[in-house]
């Protein structure tokens, strides 16, 4: 699948055929370049016709394949920047392999309960989350939950009667409950407001608010240590208005520009699952992540 979905980017897109061709005739001018320096040098050297044919051929797919292999679409792109001193990471993987700070999706009610996933998905990324770091310890997890947010104002209350299942205190979108401990901290972020039909919903407002918010609290607490996030919004959250890759420049641009104002940790880096890497094109972020 990644195989069909590279070669896609890099034969079926303008700027794959750009880069291929770019580094396809760099070469080329090279080689033949040296090549006529050492046929010069060695003026006795005497070539037939078949044997140029054949040369001629060998450059022009030593090129082609040396183009293919410079062009050709990574999983891992790494921008890095001298002023400020940071490091954008965009890469395929699991968020929580990444032994760093981690910044983990919630909606603005901070509802945990994934019981049949009538509430909070168990394969969402908070789902996961509450399984792979609070062994779904529900409990426990609440209980830090609302230590973290005792100073936040709730903005209002929801009835039981309206919204029956969940958590009823409503909190500011852009809220961040940070848990965890100074060896890896997580940053609970309300970028989406949840229904009382249960369904999560964002714009990219709420987003770009929660977001800076995150930046906030990660130049706060996390000591310029490195911070994985995963692209908020694309599945529950339901911004239809931007697909995943344009999600994943949304979050880059908006670490950048705050780090431009106060550095906010020397690495961010933004996870691409697996299974979405087929909706994301690497050329076209390695070539956004260039213009910042």
């Amino acid at each position: 699948m990644s195989v069909g979905h590279n070669f896609g980017q890099l034969f079926s897109t303008r700027r794959g055929l750009a880069l291929l061709t770019r580094n396809a005739l760099g070469v080329f001018g090279l080689l033949s370049g040296a090549l006529q320096i050492a046929l010069a040098l060695w003026a006795s050297i005497r070539l037939s016709v078949p044997q140029r044919w054949g040369l001629l051929a060998f450059l022009l797919g030593a090129s082609l394949a040396f183009g293919i292999f410079r062009a050709w679409p990574r999983r891992v792109v790494i921008r890095e920047f001298d002023n400020p001193d940071i490091c954008v990471t965009v890469r395929v993987g699991d968020l929580f392999d990444q032994q760093t700070h981690l910044v983990v999706g919630f909606t603005d009610t901070f509802d945990t309960d994934t019981t049949n996933n009538l509430v909070i998905s168990r394969n969402s990324v908070q789902g996961q989350f509450q399984e792979r770091i609070y062994g779904n310890d529900v409990v426990r997890l609440d209980a830090e939950l609302e230590s973290a947010l005792t100073g936040v104002t709730p903005i209002c209350s929801e009835d039981r009667a309206e919204k029956q299942n969940g958590k009823l205190l409503r909190y500011p979108v852009g809220t961040v409950a940070t848990l965890g401990d100074p060896a890896r901290y997580f940053f609970c972020a309300a970028y989406s407001h949840m229904q009382n039909n249960l369904i999560a919903q964002s714009d990219v407002n709420s987003l770009w608010k929660s977001l800076d918010a995150v930046w906030e609290a990660v130049y706060i607490h996390a000591q310029r240590k490195a911070v994985s996030i995963s692209i908020v919004g694309s599945e529950l959250a339901r911004i239809s208005c931007l697909n995943r890759e344009s999600l994943l420049k949304m979050i880059a641009l908006s670490f950048v520009a705050r780090s431009r104002q106060s550095p906010v940790c020397k690495e961010l880096r933004i996870l691409i699952h697996p299974k979405d890497y087929q909706h994301i094109n690497m050329l076209e972020v390695d070539a956004f992540l260039r213009t910042l």
